[in-house]
């Protein structure tokens, strides 16, 4: 199972991720080979439908009377960087992101700032890591296929 999922991985790049980035946006709807082409704006149809067919060759999605449908979610490349929730892609960081946030705003609106070496300490452990983690999310984000 680990080598199919290999060589799925090295097929899966460029206008085919897309295409399959786009069907996990919207994992219960069929799509059709018109409808991929518009939303990915895609020259003509029979690009969208080569891109679908080698999903389908692939097993990742089936053909239900003309239209495809994800039959199974792989995390390849930079797809294992995200969550989907709710037909969104959110980085895996961004909820790193906004808890350490949480936690160091909690922390500035409930004690008071001393100019003491544990405040200036707490407040330096507080301030890096969430700084680290919004510039993954960013870099993650950025780095996307469209």
């Amino acid at each position: 199972m680990a080598s199919e999922d290999a060589i799925i991985e090295s097929e899966l790049k460029g206008k085919t991720l897309l295409v399959y980035m786009y069907i996990l946006k919207n994992p219960g709807d069929p799509v059709g080979v018109r409808k991929v082409q518009r939303e990915l704006e895609f020259s003509s149809p029979s690009v969208s439908s080569y891109h679908l067919n080698k999903l389908l060759n692939m097993g990742l999605v089936e053909n239900v009377y003309g239209d495809y449908k994800l039959v199974r979610e792989l995390k390849v490349g930079v797809l294992r960087q995200f969550v989907t929730l709710g037909g969104i892609m959110l980085p895996r960081y961004l909820f790193y992101a906004v808890l350490m946030t949480t936690m160091l705003i909690t922390y500035l609106l409930q004690q008071p700032f001393q100019a003491s070496p544990e405040s200036i300490t707490t407040l330096m452990m507080g301030i890096v890591p969430t700084v680290i983690l919004w510039y993954e999310t960013h870099r993650i984000w950025r780095d996307k296929p469209r």
